[in-house]
């Protein structure tokens, strides 16, 4: 049996009030794929932070939950590989039909691009 000690999601690594979802949501930029749609901007701390919202749209609370569950679980065991530094937004794309393995590839896939879209500057744009 493997220790997930080095895999907790602690509360410091959660976004939870609701400034911090819309400065992500309004600042932040984003990267999607047929899972998943992630937002994200840098914050001045060692370590990145996960919020995770989930429109009723995608479904009755059961389903929302299992979203929930899958996205945070992910962030988990993936945090190490994640690129630090970041707030990230996750919600599932429209009609997206996922899995705990596909959401967390797709995650990977898309901290990952959000982290590389914020090392450079976007057209026209002075750093």
């Amino acid at each position: 049996m493997t220790s997930s000690i080095g895999y907790r999601l602690r509360r410091r690594q959660r976004l939870r009030r609701s400034d911090e979802f819309s400065l992500v949501l309004k600042q932040g930029v984003f990267a999607v794929d047929r899972t998943l749609v992630v937002h994200g901007v840098a914050n001045r701390l060692g370590w990145s932070r996960l919020g995770v919202t989930i429109p009723r749209r995608v479904g009755n609370a059961v389903t929302r939950n299992r979203w929930k569950r899958w996205i945070r679980e992910a962030f988990r065991l993936s945090q190490h590989d994640i690129p630090q530094g970041i707030d990230f937004v996750v919600r599932p794309r429209k009609g997206a039909r996922g899995d705990a393995e596909q959401v967390r590839r797709s995650l990977l896939a898309l901290t990952r691009a959000v982290a590389h879209r914020l090392e450079r500057p976007a057209a026209g744009e002075k750093r």
